[in-house]
């Protein structure tokens, strides 16, 4: 949901906040007061780009900014993940535009435009232009047959078996092409297998050995120094520890006549206890020192072969083992390479058959679903004075001696046909909206209301099934009125029982069925022309509803009007 709406310094807009509610949001206004222009700002945080000149006049820069309910979309928290922005709750979307640059964020990261529209695409369906029109685009087409049936499950077994059948091409592609190679290396992998082997190396086993060979080399100067150390604290006649005895007997017979000396002389005992304990240390440490010449030549001879090792292998202990481990793969494969192939050739032809058969299935089952939307959203077509409109879902598959899903027929044998990520089927949804008329797909379809009207229809048929929360429609009033604008009017609110709805209109019946009513007005201040928006309470919506119908002065009798279309 699309809580609040803030704009400053865009076009003749000042600065303005709008607070939208859920439901059916109406905004209402006389011609050129600036509605459209909000639809155009809304756009530039959904990563449009942004036009030129549209910064007030005497402003530094244009700020747009919307926040929105995140919801709990994993599709949406993936893409945030992806791309180090933190997710949250509200979602924020803005973009700050100068005369020279613009530019975008998302909870105060900095993002791109693309990025921008990516998560835009998970909230928000715009109806007024085709670019932000995801029915116009016909890769969601597919999408809306599989949630409108529920075909959620048999599309993951398909992925699944795709991505098996992709790896396991590639994994017999690489075999394939290195089998000469294979064969030619596998003397030069033994060699190598039988080296490393022959040191063993370990890891970690390179830091241990310097460490000891570092004392070896310093033996004589450990065990002087130490011994030294442990004569002057402990074993010589004046040692640290008689010295601190000394001084501990003094103060404690001290602490007997003042007592505020009592913790100097428990520091004084500690001490004494510490130099001793440190004076076995060095004793002990002293005592285990010996110099063996034999031990360090052997060191010495182990480093030098785990240095053969890793200059030849790859600088480290560790990249010698993990050579080890891949060409122990494929000296594998070059002496099992025709066993290998095969199992890779029989795993694939298992894989491609239960890809076959799911997307066979998955097949039938759209084209029946396509049926079922086929007649709900004709029928809702006439609903909303479409009369002569009809919807047609094209479900293709196309043949590829190379496709990876075979299917059997009775006349033909065996076919093979194309297969993507989501089934082998190609879908678009094509309409006519006049009896006689070819069926086009939505793009090619010119007028703008009709573009709304048509969306209207099927997204309401399609409404509990959408993922887009929010729905913006501009200019869905064109070319229609009377009784055809009440029908349209209620399947708007019809559909914002399960979306947003922000819908911009010129007319009363429309305009009477909104939970939130706003008006946009312009007027000048200061010499200056500015827009406002404001929300309506129950008396001033019924004053707005009766001008719409009048398109003059409000009388009595219109306000009877208004108020009977808000109530019906």
């Amino acid at each position: 949901m699309l809580r609040t709406l803030y704009i400053r310094d865009y076009a003749i807009i000042d600065e303005l906040e709008v607070e939208f509610e859920g439901g059916l949001n109406i905004l209402t206004g006389e011609t050129g007061a600036g509605k459209s222009i909000m639809i155009g700002a809304l756009k530039l945080i959904l990563g449009e780009r942004a036009p030129t000149g549209i910064i007030r006049s005497g402003a530094r820069k244009a700020i747009i900014e919307g926040v929105f309910d995140a919801g709990a979309s994993p599709d949406l928290a993936m893409l945030l993940e992806e791309n180090e922005i933190p997710s949250q709750p509200v979602l924020i979307l803005r973009r700050e535009i100068a005369k020279t640059h613009s530019r975008g964020y998302i909870n105060d990261s900095p993002a791109t435009l693309p990025v921008m529209r990516r998560v835009a695409a998970q909230l928000i369906d715009l109806h007024g232009q085709h670019e932000h029109q995801s029915l116009l685009r016909e890769e969601t087409h597919l999408n809306l047959i599989d949630s409108f049936g529920g075909l959620a499950g048999m599309c993951s077994v398909y992925s699944q078996a795709y991505v098996q059948v992709r790896d396991l091409i590639k994994e017999h592609e690489a075999l394939k092409t290195r089998q000469s190679s294979l064969e030619a290396s596998r003397e030069r992998l033994t060699y190598e297998i039988e080296e490393i082997d022959s040191v063993a190396p370990q890891e970690g086993e390179e830091d241990t050995l310097r460490q000891e060979m570092n004392r070896l080399e310093h033996a004589e100067q450990l065990h002087s120094v130490t011994a030294r150390l442990h004569s002057m604290l402990y074993a010589r006649e004046d040692s640290t520890a008689d010295q601190l005895a000394i001084a501990q007997n003094e103060l404690r017979d001290l602490a007997r006549i003042d007592p505020a000396l009592e913790a100097a002389s428990q520091e004084i005992e500690q001490a004494q206890i510490s130099v001793t304990e440190i004076a076995a240390t060095l004793q002990d440490y002293s005592a285990r020192i010996e110099f063996s010449p034999s031990r360090l030549e052997e060191i010495r001879d182990r480093l030098g072969e785990l240095d053969t090792l890793k200059r030849k292998y790859g600088g480290s202990v560790g990249a010698v083992l993990d050579h080890r481990v891949q060409i122990a793969k494929e000296y594998e494969i070059a002496v099992n390479y025709d066993a290998t192939l095969e199992k890779v050739e029989l795993d694939l032809a298992d894989v491609k058959k239960t890809l076959s058969d799911t997307a066979n299935e998955l097949s039938l089952r759209r084209r029946e679903v396509a049926k079922e939307i086929e007649s709900s959203i004709t029928a809702e077509f006439a609903r909303l004075g479409m009369a002569a409109g009809k919807l047609r879902v094209r479900i293709q598959k196309h043949t590829d001696p190379a496709g990876w899903v075979s299917l059997q027929t009775a006349a033909n044998g065996a076919k093979n046909y194309r297969a993507y990520p989501h089934g082998m089927d190609d879908v678009a949804f094509l309409i006519t909206t006049n009896t006689g008329e070819d069926f086009r797909p939505l793009t090619r379809v010119a007028s703008g209301g009709e573009i709304s009207r048509i969306m209207l229809a099927i997204k309401r048929i399609l409404a509990k099934n959408d993922r887009l929360p929010i729905l913006v429609f501009d200019e869905i009033d064109v070319g229609i009125s009377g009784s055809i604008a009440r029908k349209v009017g209620r399947s708007m609110a019809e559909l914002a029982r399960n979306h947003q709805v922000i819908a911009i209109t010129h007319l009363p019946q429309i305009a009477a069925l909104a939970h939130a009513h706003y008006v946009v007005e312009k007027r000048v201040s200061e010499g200056r022309t500015i827009t406002q928006i404001r929300r309506l309470g129950s008396e001033e919506s019924l004053e707005q509803v009766a001008m719409l119908i009048t398109g003059s002065e409000v009388t009595d009798a219109m306000r009877q009007s208004a108020r009977e279309l808000m109530k019906n």
